[in-house]
């Protein structure tokens, strides 16, 4: 018996490469022919191969004679619409294959183009036709033809474009091109393909421009002509079917368009021939994806048993052979091809073929023809395994098997669906639950070897059932780029944006075309194209190119920095003049200069300075909450007892003075003991407000962020304001106290008299620290500190100068007024 397989394929339409270095523009004729294609006709002769090897295999339909039908649809819609017309109405004669009757076609491999079977499927099914014949085709690509409600009985053996646009999205993200071009034939496919690649794109990138081409459109090429080359885009990616492809290569060199990185779809990808010549500068370096290469032993030999004979039926071989040789057969109508002749040789038919070297006969790169190889198998399989049904165990209704001999398409379409067996090239065939090949490319570049001809390299793979991430595996030591330096070239609308900086997308222009804003201070951004700046933790700032976050420089002051130096050797100053000065009075205790000034408080009043100095010392140095609290209390405690000596040497000095008459001694009230209790208990009033201080609310360390950005202020927090005003305010108090009352006996007459001594060093006391308070507020960071620091040794030195340095002069300098008499004298002229 004989199951008849039809064949569709077309070789007459498509324009010689060399007639094309001569024309740019060309119409394909309707149904006659421009050049004949000996690629796609080697197709054809690979199909009959298939079949001999099936009918020859015992293993494979054993008593089983497969047939064909071989039709050529001139890469034209209405002739492949005939021609399937014609499969389906059985109007043509079994060739090939004598056998009795006429078996019904079960099965068709083809359409090559997409278009064509996208087109013959919707018309056949307005007739019921799509559940009477398979299509298995080896080049239609179009992912729509997925669509199994729609196409329920397509099937083939070349990926969908869903998985090539997923190869070319991948490889586009590999080297992170995001500023793409996409160009794609004006129909249904190319439309397609072109919306699926911008979603895929889009995902990672911008499409600068996405044209659909008719390349008999003159106006519409120009136009496109004109955005290629003006376009920033490098990369461009071509979907176009063969024939207009090789017309777009040819306008692309005419205009000499160069510095653009081509993709190209399968359709032409395996046709590096276009870029010969000086095309090479334009289109050299074009990376495609290709259908997976296969190998078929023994197809050589096969393909050279060619031979032309004058069946009217069938004129292919017969054109095939003059194609190849260039010449002309005269059997047919010899005197109208009498001028068609001329400058050709006559064909003899026994011209030796084998001695040929042509792409026919060219075994070492198929793809599209191992397809066609691999299609003629699955039906070939799908049909043994229906012929292999056991009985009773079937899967039509009733458990029925269907019968080889009746066989009809929708029962072969159960078998299709479920093909899954490795060829001799131990290479998987099967088809996913959309009819769809397993998903494996080639990817390919066109180089250019030292005699100059361009050839397709393999340089990586893509295979879907890898594990994911690992689906693209490029050589890239094998990539010819065709850029000056040989490198990788970028496609970007905008530059990447460095680490320090962020992108800010332009108005109105796409998301990949942006500016770059560098980050604001204390804000970093750590790796490219950062869409923010993120903001740096409270101890840490950005450094100066923005893209780290450093700790901030941690300001106090310290004893190694000049300012700090300068103020501990000037509190110590003040310490050796306070102890200095104490060890006078000590030597000179019985002195009357000493002792007329109240010698015990006087010493007081001099080691209270000392802790006054001493306590500055306390402001200097890293903040520790020993030292925060330190500070504060000796500088309260030391300078309340400091005042409380004035204070009490003030009272004692204007109760003296203020005695009238010879037996009212008021200083039997306030003797040496009161005047020691009124100094403890002045200073155990602050010690109270300290303690409490200290036990509510105690200073401490902090770090203040908000005065400096780029700086951290290591400072002592008082912890409670009110303690801290309560300390200052008593201090105040006392002071100001103790200035009323010397201003007050200002003017006593005596020479010993030292309360113009004290109102001097109260007024002293008061201007400081009262300019200390907005001096205070306004010093930032470390200076703050610097300026309490300068208040306290201010007032320090204030009171040791204003109220000891003129007794110091007279003990060191005038010893001859350091007596009683000398101190007795009036003078009641000196005013203060």
């Amino acid at each position: 018996m004989a199951i008849i397989e039809a064949f569709l394929l077309g070789v007459c339409s498509l324009p010689h490469p060399n007639d094309l270095a001569e024309k740019r523009t060309w119409f394909p004729a309707s149904f006659g022919t421009v050049d004949f294609d000996t690629v796609v006709f080697q197709r054809s002769q690979i199909m009959l191969y298939a079949i001999e090897e099936i009918n020859k295999d015992q293993g494979l339909l054993p008593n089983v004679t497969l047939g064909y039908r071989v039709y050529d649809n001139c890469i034209n819609l209405q002739v492949a619409m005939r021609a399937a017309a014609t499969l389906i109405g059985g109007m043509d004669e079994v060739s090939d294959y004598d056998c009795e009757g006429l078996p019904h076609v079960v099965a068709v491999v083809g359409d090559p183009i997409s278009t064509h079977s996208i087109a013959i499927s919707r018309t056949l099914g307005l007739f019921g036709m799509p559940l009477l014949i398979q299509q298995v085709s080896y080049c239609s690509t179009c992912a729509c033809l997925s669509n199994k409600l729609e196409f329920p009985t397509f099937f083939r053996t070349v990926p969908s474009d869903a998985f090539l646009v997923k190869v070319m999205a991948e490889i586009i993200k590999h080297y992170k091109w995001t500023w793409v071009g996409i160009i794609s034939s004006d129909d249904e496919y190319g439309l397609f393909t072109l919306r699926t690649l911008e979603e895929e794109v889009k995902k990672f990138g911008c499409i600068a421009f996405s044209k659909a081409l008719n390349v008999n459109d003159k106006e519409k090429m120009s136009y496109l002509i004109n955005i290629i080359r003006q376009s920033t885009a490098t990369v461009i990616v071509v979907f176009l079917q063969k024939m207009d492809a090789a017309v777009f290569v040819d306008e692309v060199s005419h205009h000499n368009i160069t510095g653009k990185q081509w993709i190209a779809s399968d359709s032409w990808s395996p046709f590096p021939v276009f870029a010969s010549n000086e095309k090479f500068g334009s289109f050299g370096g074009t990376i495609g994806v290709a259908a997976r290469r296969g190998m078929i032993p023994g197809l050589e030999t096969f393909l050279f048993q060619i031979h032309p004979h004058f069946d009217p039926e069938n004129n292919l071989k017969r054109l095939f052979w003059e194609a190849m040789f260039d010449c002309k057969f005269l059997e047919n109508d010899v005197l109208s091809n009498v001028s068609a002749m001329e400058g050709r040789p006559i064909c003899s038919g026994s011209e030796n073929i084998s001695k040929t070297k042509t792409a026919y006969s060219d075994v070492s790169d198929l793809r599209a023809s191992y397809n066609v190889y691999k299609a003629v198998y699955a039906v070939a399989h799908a049909l043994h395994n229906l012929m292999s049904c056991e009985t009773g165990k079937g899967p039509f209704e009733n458990q029925t098997c269907a019968n080889i001999k009746t066989v009809q398409p929708w029962q072969l379409l159960h078998y299709l669906k479920k093909v899954n067996f490795t060829n001799k090239q131990g290479e998987r065939v099967a088809f996913d639950v959309n009819g769809d090949a397993l998903a494996i490319f080639d990817i390919v570049n066109w180089q250019q070897s030292a005699d100059g001809i361009v050839f397709s390299k393999t340089i990586g793979i893509f295979d879907e059932s890898a594990l994911p991430g690992q689906e693209l595996s490029l050589n890239e030591e094998n990539i010819f780029w065709n850029f000056k330096p040989q490198k990788v070239p970028t496609s970007v609308c905008s530059q990447s944006c460095q680490p320090g900086t962020r992108k800010a997308s332009r108005k109105g222009e796409p998301l990949c075309c942006f500016d770059c804003v560098p980050c604001a201070d204390g804000e970093i951004s750590s790796e490219n194209d950062s869409l923010v700046c993120i903001k740096c933790p409270p101890d840490f700032w950005s450094n100066q190119r923005r893209n780290q976050c450093v700790p901030k420089e941690v300001e106090f002051l310290s004893y190694e920095d000049a300012m700090g130096i300068t103020l501990a050797a000037t509190a110590l100053s003040g310490v050796g003049l306070s102890l200095g000065v104490l060890a006078i009075f000590i030597r000179a205790r019985n002195t009357p200069v000493v002792k007329a000034n109240n010698s015990e408080l006087s010493f007081l009043l001099l080691v209270s300075l000392t802790l006054c100095f001493l306590c500055a010392l306390c402001f200097i140095g890293l903040p520790s909450p020993l030292t925060c609290s330190l500070r504060h209390v000796m500088f309260g405690i030391s300078f309340v007892l400091c005042i409380s000596c004035i204070l009490v040497k003030t009272i004692v000095v204007m109760m003296a003075f203020k005695t009238k008459l010879p037996g009212d001694n008021m200083m039997k009230w306030f003797g040496t003991s009161q005047q020691r209790g009124t100094v403890f208990f002045f200073t155990l009033v602050q010690s109270l407000i300290c303690l409490v201080w200290l036990i509510t609310s105690p200073p401490g360390p902090v770090k203040n962020l908000k005065y400096q950005n780029i700086k951290i202020i290591y400072e002592c927090d008082v912890g409670t304001v009110i303690g801290f005003s309560c300390l200052l305010g008593y201090i105040g108090l006392l002071a100001c106290v103790s200035f009323l009352l010397a201003f007050l006996v200002r003017n006593l007459p005596d020479t010993f008299n030292e309360a113009k001594f004290i109102t001097f060093s109260m007024l002293i006391f008061c201007a400081v620290w009262i300019t200390f308070i907005p001096a205070y507020i306004s010093s930032p960071g470390k200076y703050t500190v610097a300026v309490e620091i300068f208040a306290i040794l201010a007032s320090s030195f204030g009171l040791l100068f204003a109220i000891f340095a003129p007794k110091c002069y007279i003990i060191l300098f005038k010893p001859e007024q350091n007596t009683k008499k000398a101190l007795m004298g009036r003078n009641t002229k000196k005013k203060f």
